[in-house]
């Protein structure tokens, strides 16, 4: 034994200090390695959509109703088993239901108590005693724990389990026990839940997602462009403060910026009204898909909306100018405008502008703010850096998320691996250094840390412009389109101006064979192992399929956002990964609470198994599995150094 390792077992040994507590280690850890893997979660691109985000979660993709299949078997009709599923997504509300129409309601407690303890049963029976005990609401742990551990089969038990359901009934209690058992079944069919990016942006409620996400047991994110435009917005960054708002005025959301994040829009409402007071703003109309708006708010609303566009425009400007290394002289368009004659000149052809009247703009200085935009951004900027909520769910985005995260033997990321045609990695330069491949993603991740955390002003400024970069860039990894052509589609009637190529990435992933080096270069070697892609909505209607490169990438944005909707067909894909395989879940528009409630639907309208194997994985499989045989092996080494006497038990 070296003098390094005599060390460490003697750390080792305080916590195990005899042959007795590392044995009896030893044979818990190998029984946990036993137990099968506990079920993952996958969802992408919510996009503010809180009501079909918290369904999907509440309903585990069809996971629940799963499970309740499994336990009620053939002999319960299939009203009886949605009635069942609605009242575990959504107990108080369908208990409200249930007391409003039952005629015998203690009856309906005392069977409905039956059927929820069987199920959670069920999905505890994956996990250790102590894992299940901690998941129980303390209120009724030792309730739920004596019901789940009891013996209902043989006659004196089966007393012991009625007499506490009676007793449950007769204090008033059941309702409570009920929802208690609800949602202890909720968290355990679900072990891991994983956000493969764009919380933010076109639906309503980001912030409800993500205080819901703030709450949930287990969560790991990967940045979508859309999230880390609001992180590079919430650390100060001028230009992402003005694409946030942008995005936020284009889809009727500012009050989202408002009430949500209380942030003080007034400012951008003065410089509007002062600036465009004459212009009528048509170009800039407000996409009220999820609010309502009255022709105060929408005339108001399309002023705020061109007055932030044009010093957004100005900002990114400021951006390319400070960093040439970005190579995006291409837009630059300011300074492309004719402003006499009402064109703009792009790719060798002239085209006229579909508007004119740019007051602030000045045509020898075009992306210079002017003094009264230089006012409202630092005042925007200073509103977004001090809203405590908006603070408290970035540091939440960082500390629970990264770029691209590796779990359990597969690859998670938003976007794409930036490629060249012939599926090589794209070399791409920046701040002076080349990277490509794994490389090009930790360097980004580094500089969007810095651009939060660093105190060092150069640091910080590129970290945040990185951030931007990552939200726009040909060359990002969360993006992985040529360009973004907002202003093309506010000022030029062209349509072929709108076109926004796909990385080469997008291509190659007919071909069987392209998720292996990508795989291989983030240090996943497994046969089983696959890239789970969100970002680009799968337009089912049309034929396109989630299921890429003989299986082993999956899309599954297939369009939670309402406004992709009609292009995609349905309302976004899931996956589940349990321990027999993968599974695909296609989901149908989310219509409301209600309905869910008192039809129990699950708004899945398809499964696809993608993979399937009869040998159940087991946590020894799991990245947790293979710590925990590290731990065995050091217990081992424990072990054999107490029997050869080379290390001395201790006191118990």
């Amino acid at each position: 034994m070296t003098k390094e390792e005599n060390r460490y077992l003697n750390i080792l040994k305080r916590q195990y200090p005899t042959i007795s507590s590392a044995a009896t280690e030893i044979i818990n850890l190998k029984a946990i390695m036993s137990l099968p893997k506990g079920t993952e979660h996958f969802i992408s691109d919510l996009h503010g959509e809180y009501d079909q985000f918290l369904h999907v979660l509440k309903n585990g993709s069809g996971a629940i109703r799963r499970k309740i299949d499994d336990m009620m078997g053939p002999t319960a009709r299939s009203s009886e088993k949605k009635e069942i599923a609605a009242l575990i997504y959504y107990p108080e509300q369908k208990l409200a239901e249930v007391q409003r129409r039952e005629d015998d309601i203690e009856e309906w407690y005392r069977v409905t108590i039956y059927i929820l303890v069987r199920i959670a049963i069920a999905a505890a029976s994956k996990y250790t005693r102590s894992k299940v005990r901690k998941a129980m609401p303390k209120d009724f742990a030792y309730i739920i724990e004596e019901l789940m551990t009891g013996r209902p089969n043989e006659s004196d038990q089966e007393a012991y389990y009625a007499e506490i359901i009676l007793s449950v009934i007769e204090t008033k209690r059941a309702g409570e026990l009920i929802v208690a058992l609800c949602n202890l079944i909720r968290r355990l069919i679900v072990d891991h839940l994983h956000v493969v990016g764009d919380i933010f942006d076109r639906g309503p409620s980001p912030h409800l997602i993500l205080d819901t996400l703030m709450n949930y047991h287990s969560v790991d994110i990967q940045w979508g462009n859309h999230d880390v435009v609001w992180m590079g917005a919430a650390a100060g960054s001028a230009v992402c403060v003005a694409n946030v708002l942008r995005i936020s005025a284009r889809y009727g959301n500012l009050d989202t910026i408002e009430e949500g994040y209380g942030i003080n829009l007034v400012p951008l409402a003065k410089l509007a009204m002062q600036m465009y007071a004459d212009d009528n703003c048509d170009l800039f109309k407000v996409n009220y898909i999820n609010s309502s708006f009255d022709d105060h708010d929408a005339t108001l609303e399309k002023k705020m909306h061109k007055a932030i566009a044009i010093i957004l425009f100005k900002l990114e400007g400021q951006t390319i100018l400070r960093h040439p290394d970005f190579h995006m002289d291409d837009r630059l368009l300011l300074n492309c405008i004719d402003y006499a004659a009402g064109t703009i000149a792009l790719d060798g052809k002239t085209y006229p502008m579909l508007d004119t009247c740019f007051p602030t703009i000045d045509p020898n200085d075009p992306y210079r703010l002017s003094e009264e935009e230089a006012d409202t951004v630092d005042k925007l900027c200073r509103a977004f850096e001090a809203s405590e909520k908006l603070q408290r769910h970035i540091r939440f985005l960082y500390s629970k998320g990264s770029i691209y995260k590796t779990y359990n033997g597969n690859l998670l990321y938003h976007g794409c691996m930036p490629m060249n045609e012939d599926g090589t990695f794209r070399k791409v330069t920046l701040f002076g250094k080349e990277y490509a491949g794994k490389a090009l993603y930790d360097i980004i991740e580094t500089y969007a840390r810095k651009g939060y955390y660093s105190d060092d002003a150069t640091e910080r400024q590129n970290g945040q412009d990185m951030l931007w970069f990552a939200w726009c860039h040909k060359d990002s990894p969360v993006y992985g389109r040529s360009k973004m052509t907002t202003f093309e589609r506010y000022f030029i009637a062209d349509k072929d101006t709108y076109t926004e190529v796909k990385d080469p990435y997008y291509l190659l992933l007919e071909k069987e064979d392209i998720a292996t080096p990508i795989l291989h270069e983030f240090g996943l070697f497994n046969e089983d192992a696959a890239i789970i892609n969100g970002h680009v909505p799968v337009e089912v209607k049309d034929g396109q399929s989630p299921v890429k490169c003989g299986g082993r990438l999956l899309i599954i944005d297939g369009g939670f956002s309402k406004a992709y909707q009609p292009k995609t067909g349905i309302a976004g894909y899931t996956l589940i990964y349990d321990s027999y395989g993968l599974m695909l879940a296609a989901h149908e528009p989310f219509e409301s609470v209600e309905k869910a409630v008192k039809e129990g639907s699950d708004v899945h309208s398809d499964i696809v198994q993608v993979s399937h194997s009869e040998i159940r994985k087991t946590v020894a499989d799991t990245d947790n599995g293979h710590l925990l045989d590290m731990q065995v092996a050091d217990l081992d080494a424990l072990l054999d150094a107490y029997r050869n006497g080379a290390i001395v038990e201790g006191n118990a």
